[in-house]
């Protein structure tokens, strides 16, 4: 069992280095990747370390951001806006989440435009992020949950497929 374990281990990584991913000297994942902020307040720092200024803070749970590189127990991360910076990992959550890009997007009961409109969610609403198919991801947010246009989104690759 254990030896099957690694051969999928072995399989898995070669077929993200086989597709040109780069990945993070920290933590061997993927780069670049989608997380969200854990916390509800993160300092961003213009380098990775405490000494290093800080240039802004974040004061939103679950927002998405894209890690772009690490060092340490850092990682630079840009929003939805391009601005970035150096974020602590512990702030930092593998829990996926996405922004809604569009205004009064529709939140279906199937990835169906025919089928029915469980709720309308605003621009900027954050959503849990759950499947995603080629052109839609199913979105949990304000009690409701449903699948959304995947070009409506900021927080999840245009090719990207979840179960």
């Amino acid at each position: 069992m254990f030896r099957k374990a690694i051969v999928l281990v072995v399989i898995l990584c070669a077929q993200i280095a086989s597709a040109g991913q780069e990945l993070g000297p920290i933590t061997n994942l993927p780069l670049p990747r989608y997380v969200s902020m854990k916390a509800a307040e993160g300092n961003v720092r213009r380098g990775p370390s405490l000494t290093h200024r800080i240039d802004w803070v974040y004061k939103r749970r679950d927002m998405p951001l894209e890690i772009t590189a690490e060092h340490g127990h850092w990682r630079r991360v840009r929003d939805r806006d391009g601005a970035g910076g150096w974020v602590h990992y512990s702030l930092l959550s593998g829990v996926r989440t996405v922004i809604v890009e569009q205004d009064m997007v529709s939140l279906y009961q199937r990835p169906d435009p025919d089928s029915r409109v469980n709720a309308r969610l605003e621009l900027g609403v954050v959503a849990r992020l759950g499947a995603c198919q080629p052109h839609w991801c199913e979105l949990t947010a304000g009690g409701y949950s449903g699948w959304a246009p995947k070009a409506a989104l900021w927080g999840v690759k245009p090719d990207e497929l979840r179960e």
